[in-house]
């Protein structure tokens, strides 16, 4: 089977409906406003989003059309609810599924990032099962995950999902501004040192008025 492509709020959509079925089944399949706060969630995602139902809702043709989610079939309600179909699509194991959704909702992670968070939708009793997932899925034809360069300064080599297309590591220099970013003073610091440089001033400009009293004195 061909990977078919998604776009971003496609792979945040999936994403969430794989989450939400995993995580809290007994409200599954989602409406299209708890679709909308899933995808929104500010925990367990990365990028954050802010997406609008209309936005939401333009996803879903879009998948049904590619077989991955769609209106949720048999279901006594006057709410439109909508489920996933990944499942049906590649016949996943239950950890393939679960390692795969955590790549959607959080993009390239390494095996024990995956490990930690991706156990809340299965249970991972150690991380050779995660490695070994991730070799099945990077060994689908076509691959449906691929391992990333390792950066500078990292000890570990991070995975990420191939359903979006193809995924590159960032370059070496992107991760050095990050870190140069990332070990600069914080502002509560700045403001802490720059006290304490008033305060010398004002310490120093007192002794110099003493001293210069000081030689009065002898004058």
């Amino acid at each position: 089977m061909n990977i078919l492509l998604l776009g971003e709020i496609e792979t945040r959509v999936l994403g969430s409906l794989v989450e939400k079925e995993l995580t809290t089944p007994e409200y599954y399949p989602l409406s299209l406003n708890a679709l909308v706060n899933a995808c929104n969630q500010k925990s367990n995602r990365d990028p954050a989003m802010n997406l609008d139902e209309e936005a939401v809702r333009e996803a879903l043709p879009a998948l049904d059309k590619k077989g991955l989610a769609g209106p949720a079939d048999n279901m006594v309600s006057r709410v439109s609810k909508y489920e996933h179909r990944l499942q049906e699509a590649y016949n996943f194991t239950r950890h393939e599924i679960a390692v795969l959704a955590e790549l959607l909702l959080r993009g390239p992670q390494t095996p024990g990032e995956l490990r930690s968070r991706a156990d809340r939708m299965h249970k991972f009793d150690d991380l050779g099962i995660v490695q070994t997932t991730l070799q099945r899925l990077m060994k689908r034809e076509p691959p449906l995950v691929k391992v990333l360069a390792r950066q500078p300064g990292t000890k570990e080599a991070r995975y990420a999902h191939l359903l979006g297309g193809d995924v590159e590591a960032p370059p070496a220099e992107s991760a050095t501004v990050i870190a140069a970013t990332t070990s600069r003073p914080s502002a509560e610091r700045i403001a802490y040192l720059e006290n304490q440089v008033e305060k010398l001033q004002l310490e120093v400009a007192e002794i110099k008025q003493q001293f210069a009293a000081f030689r009065k004195q002898f004058e």
